[in-house]
């Protein structure tokens, strides 16, 4: 056989590596239970939105992409947010398992946690709060444990991984008393000292995106991340969403957002079609990297895509 290149001899090892063939097949588990789950809950399962001339401005640096076909400029799809939210107009509540494409920054390619291309479990239910999603997550990340410690025990087996089921209620960390006490890598600090998932909730507005509902305080978001123990950290970030088109243009001024790049789900919002939502979008590969208990989610797939580094 003749000799292959670094990078193609790089693809066919990851491919062979039994790890990565147990991780994936725990993680189409965990995706095949999650639906279950949601459609057991009255949940709708939408397509994705691969591109769009919209899409989440992200409240961290990542690299655009774009493109124009024709005399529409599109983007690739960063996260679902502004499309979860209009489906709710016709749907009560919707799920999608949905792609994301975030070309993030090199520094990101030795945290073990980053992907430039990765899956979200997004959802989203109409005239919902924080607290309601919240519980369902509970229930749901509880179930795909059990399910999974069952469905792929020869999987775990081989992965050295024994995920314990967590206790329901997680506990709930303010954001602020968790800087104030551990500075500004308290996540780090609480993910490691933690054995179970916890809640970071009521972040600083500057913390989150315009689109992040604002409490009455004037200083606190109706949001909410999932920290996964053990030094795992995010999993989940989700909460309630503006609505109102005046507190939507307010927010927008405070983040320095521009309304034009968003010109039609502003017109939407303008003339009072927006509903008040809540919801979340679950990391699939963070999930299936804690669930296996490895060292990097670019074993939780065939063909991972690492931030600064070549790949198919």
């Amino acid at each position: 056989m003749e000799s292959i290149g670094k990078l193609s001899t790089r693809v066919v090892e990851h491919l062979r590596d039994p790890l990565v063939k147990s991780a994936v097949r725990v993680k189409s588990s965990i995706m095949g239970e999650a639906g279950k789950f949601l459609r057991g809950k009255e949940f709708v399962e939408l397509l994705p939105t691969i591109i769009s001339p919209i899409t989440d401005p992200l409240n961290h640096e990542v690299h655009n992409a774009k493109f124009r076909y024709y005399d529409q400029e599109y983007r690739l799809t960063q996260s679902m947010i502004f499309h979860k939210q209009l489906a709710c107009k016709t749907f009560d509540r919707i799920f999608i398992v949905s792609p994301n494409v975030r070309l993030e920054t090199s520094e990101k390619a030795l945290s073990g946690r980053h992907l430039f291309e990765f899956s979200q479990i997004d959802l989203e239910i109409r005239n919902a709060k924080r607290d309601d999603v919240m519980t369902l997550v509970e229930d749901l990340i509880t179930t795909l444990i059990v399910e999974v410690k069952s469905s792929c025990k020869e999987e775990l087996e081989l992965l050295s991984s024994n995920p314990s089921i967590p206790t329901t209620p997680f506990t709930k960390v303010k954001f602020m008393d968790a800087y104030e006490q551990y500075g500004k890598d308290f996540e780090t600090v609480l993910s490691s000292s933690f054995k179970e998932p916890f809640w970071l909730i009521d972040f600083p507005i500057w913390e989150r995106e315009f689109y992040d509902l604002l409490s009455q305080d004037g200083r606190t978001l109706k949001d909410m991340d999932l920290i996964l123990p053990n030094g795992f950290g995010e999993t989940l970030s989700g909460g309630e969403r503006e609505w109102e088109y005046q507190r939507i243009i307010s927010r927008m001024e405070f983040k320095g957002n521009d309304p034009e790049e968003l010109a039609w789900y502003m017109e939407i919002a303008e003339a009072g079609e927006l509903v008040p939502t809540a919801g979340c979008g679950i990391g699939v590969e963070r999930l299936t990297r804690y669930i296996c208990s490895l060292d990097n989610v670019a074993r939780t797939r065939l063909f991972p895509k690492v931030p600064g580094r070549s790949w198919i």
